[in-house]
């Protein structure tokens, strides 16, 4: 058990994957859901403010360097354009966009996507690293609710 435990806190923090891959592993080798749930969130919302605080530097740093410039600089750009198009759509509501931006768990959203946008843009760490907790417990939420949905349905 503490091994899966262990895997469910280290998939939480992959980007891309995050909790969206998280949960529903921990809900197919029998972790109880409140537990997959916390340590899901605990491994998601853990880099959310060092992402905020760094990863703009280092990825400006590393746009340039042979081996690793195309992927910071896909990073940036992917990050930027998040921003803009949150930016753009939300208004004066954007940290409650940047909240169910994190929240709605599709390809391309969480955390890490999340919080680079709200670093490159500027906006303010403390409510961004909020929206972004927010956003975290609420793709959780919605994760676990349809991992024990896609358990009862196919019989797992």
């Amino acid at each position: 058990m503490f091994k899966h435990c262990v895997i469910v806190f280290l998939v939480s923090m992959v980007p891309l994957i995050e909790l969206r891959g998280a949960i529903p592993y921990g809900v197919v080798y029998d972790l109880p859901l409140w537990l997959t749930y916390i340590i899901a969130i605990a491994g998601n919302i853990l880099p959310v403010p060092i992402i905020y605080l760094f990863a703009r530097r280092v990825l400006l740093w590393g746009k340039d360097k042979k081996l690793i410039g195309r992927f910071f600089t896909f990073c940036l750009e992917k990050g930027e354009k998040a921003g803009r198009k949150l930016q753009a759509k939300a208004g004066r509501g954007l940290y409650w966009a940047l909240l169910l931006f994190v929240g709605i768990p599709l390809p391309g959203t969480g955390a890490w996507t999340g919080t680079l946008a709200a670093s490159l843009l500027d906006m303010d760490f403390k409510k961004s690293v909020l929206a972004c907790m927010g956003g975290v417990l609420l793709a959780g939420a919605i994760m676990g609710a349809l991992s024990l949905l896609g358990v009862s349905v196919f019989g797992g």
